[in-house]
């Protein structure tokens, strides 16, 4: 504890230098921030999207990269919020840009450690606060407290009334709050924003009710920011369907938490037809959130009906042993090894199998490693591609 906090200094320290460096850019630009556990990347890209289309010049920092206006630029390995150095550098070309407004991907870590000091939010927005990084911040509370920074100064706070973490936010912010709901009574909800057509699941929904929010407020019309989103194709790594002649559906997304992963399965559940079967390859990250690998277990165990788990980022930790970590989330539910859950650490056979296993109609999920572009093992981060990875399984299936 004693040396995260002295880590959180000098990460001020460096933002404080950085930003004098660059001469405090983000005092001088219109900056959205977006933070939540499940969400936050294409809730910031829809927000990108909308003010794009129209007509704003806008930059945007996610995680899968940054968006200097029309320029994209790599940001690094497993990297969401960058360092204080290059968040400053990024505003400031964000500035010389011209923007009119950037999107920051504001983490919990990013905002712990004073990563994102001495930036001006205008507006934030939060997705939703449920558990992660607990290795980090230990206790939900300590993990919502860090999130709470982000709207400590912004002038309007948008939240979302179907999340807990509502309740714990709107007291203690000052700024204007602005809410949206999927069924309950907000500023935004789904009678005043009809996107069934548009977003099949229902957190998709919920994300892009949050960027009409963050549009509306920047004074961006209705019709207009439903224009946007029905253009919206989506971004990599994020519920991204492969198709190259198969007859079943291949889609790699970036669910990594409880949260996300009971989101993404309990939808695709909903997509199958009855002959059908669901099946999800999925890991937990080494060196990370312990706590979750079981529930995660028992997630999957209860809506998909063959599961293959594997490993993701494993780091120091053996990718076998999380693996079995995993797998007591199945025990618990009575499930049974090699009829409803396969335990195969590496990933690249994991992927094979589950391709081999598919049959006509069914749905098969990759999860957890999405956009990312590297596989850390040991302290060596070696290239991956999701995509390409259930790509040459297919290819290799069909010939």
């Amino acid at each position: 504890m004693i040396w995260q906090k002295v880590k959180n200094y000098y990460h001020f320290l460096q933002a404080f230098l950085s930003a004098f460096y660059f001469h405090f850019p983000g005092k001088k630009l219109k900056i959205i921030g977006v933070t939540g556990t499940d969400g936050k990347t294409t809730t910031v890209n829809l927000i990108f999207h909308i003010l794009k289309n129209a007509g704003y010049r806008v930059s945007m920092v996610s995680s899968i990269g940054a968006q200097i206006d029309s320029k994209h630029l790599d940001t690094g390995f497993h990297v969401t919020t960058p360092s204080p150095f290059q968040v400053q550098k990024l505003i400031k070309r964000a500035l010389d840009a011209k923007s009119q407004y950037l999107i920051v991907e504001a983490t919990s870590h990013g905002l712990e450690q004073n990563r994102l000091a001495f930036i001006n939010f205008k507006i934030a927005v939060a997705t939703n606060i449920t558990s992660d990084h607990m290795d980090y911040h230990k206790t939900w509370q300590n993990y919502a407290n860090a999130k709470l920074k982000l709207f400590k100064h912004a002038k309007i706070s948008i939240l979302n009334m179907d999340d807990e973490s509502y309740q714990v936010l709107k007291d203690k912010i000052s700024g204007k709050i602005i809410t949206y709901s999927l069924d309950k009574h907000a500023d935004f909800n789904l009678k005043s924003h009809p996107l069934r057509p548009i977003f099949t699941q229902a957190y998709n929904r919920s994300n892009a009710l949050a960027a009409a929010a963050a549009a509306s407020m920047v004074g961006i019309p209705k019709t207009k920011i439903l224009e946007a989103l029905k253009s919206f194709k989506g971004i990599s790594g994020r519920m991204q369907q492969i198709s190259i002649g198969q007859n079943f559906r291949a889609i790699v997304d970036f669910a990594h938490t409880p949260n996300a992963l009971k989101n993404v399965l309990g939808e695709l559940k909903k997509e199958k037809s009855e002959k059908s079967r669901l099946i999800a390859v999925f890991g937990s990250a080494g060196e990370r959130d312990k706590t979750k690998r079981e529930v995660m277990g028992e997630i999957a165990a209860n809506l998909a009906d063959v599961s293959v788990i594997t490993s993701e980022d494993p780091r120091s930790e053996k990718a076998s042993a999380i693996v079995l970590e995993i797998s007591r989330g199945f025990k618990k539910t009575g499930k049974k090894e090699n009829i409803d859950y396969f335990k195969i650490a590496d990933r690249k056979k994991a992927i094979r199998l589950a391709i081999n296993l598919a049959k006509k109609g069914d749905i098969v999920v990759f999860l957890g490693k999405g956009h990312e572009k590297s596989m850390t093992i040991g302290n060596t981060d070696y290239p991956w591609d999701e995509v390409k990875e259930v790509e040459k399984a297919i290819g290799k299936r069909k010939g």
